[in-house]
Order: structure tokens, then sequence, then C-alpha cells
């Protein structure tokens, strides 16, 4: 869904980066990566760095310069932690997954990345429509160019709604409780409450409410209310043994 959206980085230096970005990018199922005048590429060091997203490398088109690298794009975003002197309209990672993944999703993007030192030149972000600033420490704003390229390809994913809900232990596999067992835990819960004397006076009434919050809160399901039974079980045959 998010193959239209170009990552493109301009004249990487270190290697290790451009493996970096293929990480972050396959992370979030995104592997349209192009590379403008890179350095040193291929490289084992970015093939280490990729940890796994080979395939992502692989497919990585080399550019001689940016205008081959955009020619077939409609917007052009630049990102940058640098004010400039001249102003671009300005984007999130944020509003622009929301603008251009939401609302516009068959046009083509490039996003660029500059240089590692001293990010994007003036003429390249003439090339530009948008800016892209990730906010950040405004006394440390500078993220190392994976880091960047993560936060973004984060944001797409998020929009595009690729992520998948993924259930830990056993959470889903047991039926929540429903309306008709919970009274009958609270019903339990208030004569267990009275049997070991913590229940006195006319207090029930509040204290119950403020316990019914609490447990609604937790929304149990059948397996933990029938802990919480037994709990209340045993706690009322201790008092009467005593």
């Amino acid at each position: 869904m998010l193959s239209h959206i170009k990552i493109v980085l301009v004249e990487t230096t270190h290697p290790g980066n451009i493996g970096a970005v293929a990480r972050a990018m396959k992370n979030m199922q995104m592997s349209n990566l192009w590379l403008v005048a890179p350095k040193i590429f291929p490289s084992a060091d970015a093939t280490s760095r990729a940890s796994g997203a080979d395939d992502v490398l692989s497919k990585a088109i080399v550019c001689s310069n940016l205008q081959e690298a955009i020619s077939d794009c409609q917007i052009v975003i630049g990102a940058s932690a640098r004010c400039r002197t001249i102003s671009w309209p300005e984007l999130s990672p944020r509003e622009c997954a929301e603008q251009f993944v939401s609302h516009n999703p068959d046009q083509k993007i490039a996003i660029l990345f500059g240089r590692e030192n001293s990010g994007l030149k003036n003429h390249e972000l003439d090339l530009c429509q948008y800016l892209l600033r990730i906010p950040c420490n405004s006394e440390y704003s500078s993220l190392n160019i994976s880091a960047a390229v993560q936060v973004v390809c984060y944001e797409l994913f998020v929009a595009a709604g690729l992520q998948e809900k993924i259930d830990i232990g056993d959470r889903g596999d047991v039926p929540l409780a429903t309306a008709e067992q919970m009274e009958s835990f609270y019903t339990h819960l208030l004569q267990t409450l009275y049997d070991i004397n913590f229940m006195q006076g006319n207090s029930s009434t509040s204290i119950m409410r403020r316990l019914r919050r609490i447990y609604n809160r937790v929304q149990l399901d059948t397996k933990e209310l029938d802990i919480l039974r037994g709990i209340l079980r045993m706690s009322q045959g201790n008092k009467r043994n005593n």
C-alpha cells in the first residue's frame, strides 16, 4: 500500500546508515528506496546494518542526481532539522502521513533525506513542495538519518492501517465476563465484605460504587472472575472458621 512513496537518501556518506534505513523501512512494510550519489554502495557495512532487510537493499535504485530520483513524483517533501531563511510549507511526520496516505493515496511521493552532516541544500529544497520537520528537543534537534526515517515511516505505516493486532499470551482466548456474571460477582463481593466485617453501617453504596468502577475499568474475563470468586469464597470460609 505504501509502494507509491519512495524514500530518497541524498549523498549518504556512511554505508552503514543506508543499511539502517533499509531496516527501518522494512519494519514499516516499505521498500521503495532510492540513493542519490552515495559515497559507498553497495557495501558489507550496509548489509550488516540492514540486519535482514537485504531485499530492500538489493532493490534500492542508485541515481547520479536528485532530479532523476524524483522525476516521476507529483509530490516532493524534504526532511530538514535546520531553520531556513526562506520558509516552506511545513509538515510534521503525522501531518505528512495523514495528508498523503489517507487523502492522496494515488500520488507518487518522494521524501528526501540529506547528508548526515549537513542535510539538504537550499537548491535541493527548491525542488520540494513541503518541508518535513520532526518535533524534538530544540537544543539538540539533529537526528541520525535512520532514526529520522524510522519516525516518518512509522507514521506512514500507522496512517495506512497496516499494523496488525497482536494478542499477547492468552489475551483474547477467554471471553469477557457478561453483565449478568459481573452482577453476580458484585453481589458476592458485597456479602463477603459484610462477612469479614469490612463493610459496616451505611457506607456500602459509596464503597461498592468505587469498587465497581475499579473492576469495570479492568474488563474482567471469565477466568479472572472465577479466580476472584474463589478468593471471596476462601475469605468467607476463613471468617466462619474463626
